[in-house]
């Protein structure tokens, strides 16, 4: 396999200003928008800045704020963040009915009712979520922009049921990054490029760049991002906040743009592990319009921040996957600190553990997401019903091809073309890759080594510092291990771990299905040992000195 196949496999395939009370339109940016420099423009202090969600909750309990005081003040640090100043350029459009939601939870307050932590806190969603309400649903693409879903996204109306302020829509990379080879991260032809809050000039990763973007730079409290192999894991890691890939089949793919669905799901994105852990047990929920989350009830928990206890990493067997290691000197100096602390903290932790299969995995994963992306989308596309004309990937394509000047002033579409070309998900070549990525992945992989060495869970680098985004030649990337986790299905969470020339690198705890309480435990323990974790201070470019 060549190391262009392994990086596209590995990383790129993810899963996949306005006044205060109205939506921002989904139109193209002006074409400097992508490429112009912006000089770093620290804002003014925020009076929410690295507030968290039991802060904010002890805020609205004793008067200081209301879920509206909330909501206005985020709606104003995402103009005088994203719109001007740095520009971040995370934020897609606003909710026109932000203020009303709050307004009618402030009232439920007063009123003496509670919907539980959530209860009155701002949160951004990835744009390929469905939202059914003022704001459009375009996996950042011209071609379905203005359209707006019928329905709200099964994970939404859980977000809504638990009093939860949907804020706004993240940027992200258009199509979840399943478009091109040579695509830049964080880029959408309906936003433009999003920029990395710790230098401007870096890529925040992708494809929940918005996301991990507009959370890290406390444009709300949380935000929710879709993973389909590192597109929750590697933005987490470039902006330095916390990012949970669940188990495939706890949270419900219903309503969110596909990429496929062996290794589709959405996550959390805070700045906290308590924050992501509130977050994960709203969104994990058995849905009866998702099949793949058949049986998850018996692992799911309404509560995961029971599970987090600071001393959790005492007696933990805890397993280096060393062979991700060594792409970048600096990257393994901070992993080998995080070792070391770990170990500090009564971890037994057992170095050099092997997951031979996960090395040939590439190829067949790839076979899987070209198979899975063309029936997938297309049962997506189909479902949204008159709001887009685009009903095929075949029309998309075509959409691309006419509108080739907004759509494509920088990258192709060869992996929708690639796509186009295979057939049903009843191909034998599809069951062989398919049944190949389970073999190598959890038979010769996670499972392997879990069982190999009697562990709890396995660590591995969550990626390099931030790359100077480049329109002209694509990403830069370094390398990771979201592969294991992302095709095996199995949960994977990122925590702060250091800083390279002021750019956030983390570190990923992962292991079998359903071990998101062992991994949330070890990752809360970890993050309030070292607290690795800071604002960003939107600098123009990395600090070299």
């Amino acid at each position: 396999m060549s190391r262009d196949l392994d990086r596209r496999t590995l990383f790129k395939l993810g899963a996949v200003g306005a006044a205060a009370s109205a939506g921002l339109a989904c139109t193209p940016p002006p074409e400097s928008a992508s490429e112009e420099k912006v000089a770093g423009a620290e804002p003014p202090p925020f009076e929410l800045g690295e507030v968290t969600v039991d802060e904010l909750q002890q805020g609205m309990a004793s008067g200081r704020w209301s879920a509206r005081r909330l909501t206005e003040l985020y709606l104003e640090r995402i103009e005088a963040v994203d719109r001007s100043g740095p520009r971040l350029n995370s934020i897609i459009q606003t909710n026109p009915g932000a203020l009303e939601i709050a307004d009618r939870l402030d009232e439920e307050r007063r009123g003496g009712t509670s919907r539980g932590p959530l209860h009155g806190i701002p949160i951004v969603i990835k744009d390929n979520i469905d939202t059914a309400d003022g704001m459009a649903t375009t996996a950042g693409s011209l071609a379905l922009a203005g359209t707006v879903a019928l329905a709200d996204a099964f994970v939404v109306s859980r977000l809504r049921r638990a009093g939860a302020v949907i804020l706004a829509k993240a940027n992200l990379s258009e199509w979840a990054n399943f478009r091109s080879e040579r695509s830049s991260s964080g880029w959408s032809g309906v936003l433009g490029q999003t920029r990395n809050p710790f230098a401007l000039d870096r890529n925040p990763c992708g494809s929940s760049s918005g996301s991990g973007a507009a959370v890290s730079a406390s444009l709300a409290a949380l935000a929710i991002g879709t993973e389909t192999d590192g597109s929750v894991i590697c933005p987490s890691n470039a902006n330095g906040v916390v990012g949970i890939k669940p188990t495939v089949g706890l949270v419900s793919r219903s309503g969110i743009v596909p990429i496929a669905h062996s290794q589709d799901t959405a996550g959390p994105m805070a700045r906290t592990v308590r924050d992501a852990a509130i977050l994960l047990g709203v969104m994990a929920a058995e849905d009866p319009t998702d099949a793949g989350t058949k049986g998850s009830a018996a692992h799911a928990h309404a509560d995961y921040t029971e599970y987090l206890d600071p001393a959790g990493l005492a007696g933990a067997r805890i397993g280096i996957w060393r062979e991700r290691f060594g792409f970048h000197e600096k990257v393994d100096a901070v992993l080998e600190e995080s070792v070391a602390a770990m170990r500090s903290a009564g971890a037994e932790v057992i170095d050099d553990v092997e997951l031979p299969g996960v090395r040939d995995a590439g190829e067949p994963e790839y076979e899987v997401l070209l198979y899975e992306f063309k029936t997938d989308l297309e049962t997506y596309l189909r479902a949204r019903g008159a709001d887009t004309t685009v009903r095929t990937l075949a029309d998309l394509i075509a959409f691309n091809e006419s509108h080739r000047a907004e759509e494509m002033p920088y990258f192709e579409q060869e992996i929708f073309h690639q796509a186009q070309e295979k057939g049903s998900l009843t191909d034998t070549e599809y069951l062989d890759a398919r049944a190949t990525c389970l073999r190598l992945t959890r038979d010769e992989g996670i499972d392997l080594a879990i069982a190999t060495h009697s562990l709890d869970a396995i660590i591995g680098p969550s990626g390099g510092p931030a790359w100077v985004t480049d329109l002209v030649n694509g990403d830069h990337f370094g390398g990771g291990s979201s592969r294991a986790a992302a095709v095996s299905g199995y949960p994977n969470i990122t925590v702060p771990a250091g800083f390279i020339h002021g750019l956030p690198v983390g570190l990923s705890f992962f292991g079998p299905a359903w071990s998101e309480p062992t991994l949330l435990r070890f990752a809360y323990a970890f993050e309030q040992l070292t607290t690795a974790r800071r604002a960003p201070r939107f600098l123009p470019t990395a600090e070299l000195g």
